[in-house]
């Protein structure tokens, strides 16, 4: 019986010493059995997890600098004033017979819809006779209602203008302190105004995000 039991031991690779070995060795009781290899888990170490983290952060990444790229538009705005009244003449009067060229110059130079850059989407005129008779050939070449303020709301009217036309070109015309307080509302700083500002085509810059840019073009 103990041979078929050694036999049976070894057979599975482990077997006991009997009690004449054990008293000859000195030793206790015990099995002698090979140590088994461990087996293979199933759950393996997820090693590709930061990667997959990683690529999946620059696809975010990508997503939203290219929603921030579409978004950064930038809007146009010029500012002209119409010719100044002659001293001594009434509060509201009409436009002179200069008045009436630049008006003509600047339905040339917005009118035309296939002159490149010269598009407009918007026009402003503060509600004097003078600025509403500047804009007047402008509006009837581009058949398109212009929306008049009052000079004592025109900073209003260029936060109106940036947000009904963003990435778009507005023109506006307005007489006496309005395009000064325009251009200041649009670049955030003051303008430094000249004798002869009535000249002047101004033009400002205006990014969705980052600082406004001021020209001056003498018409």
């Amino acid at each position: 019986m103990r041979q078929i039991t050694e036999a049976r031991s070894k057979k599975r690779g482990c077997w006991r010493l009997d009690a004449q070995q054990q008293r000859s060795r000195a030793t206790p009781a015990r099995y002698h059995c090979p140590m088994e290899p461990p087996g293979i888990t199933r759950h393996r170490r997820p090693f590709l997890a930061p990667v997959y983290g990683i690529v999946l952060l620059a696809v975010v990444l990508f997503a939203l600098g290219w929603a921030f790229y579409s978004n950064a538009t930038t809007t146009v705005v010029f500012l002209v004033h119409p010719v100044e009244k002659t001293p001594g003449s009434i509060d509201d009067p009409p436009l002179s017979p200069e008045g009436e060229a630049r008006a003509e110059r600047l339905a040339h130079m917005f009118g035309s819809e296939t002159r490149a850059g010269a598009h407009i989407d918007g026009v402003y005129a503060s509600d004097d006779r003078r600025a509403q008779q500047t804009a007047a050939p402008l509006i009837e070449r581009l058949r398109r209602a212009p929306v008049a303020f009052k000079i004592a709301e025109a900073r209003a009217a260029a936060i109106r203008a940036l947000r009904e036309h963003p990435g778009g070109t507005v023109l506006v015309v307005a007489s006496g302190a309005a395009v000064p307080e325009m251009v200041q509302e649009l670049m955030g700083v003051p303008l430094a105004t000249a004798a002869d500002e009535a000249d002047f085509l101004y033009v400002v810059s205006v990014p969705r995000i980052g600082r406004a840019h001021l020209a001056r073009l003498r018409l």
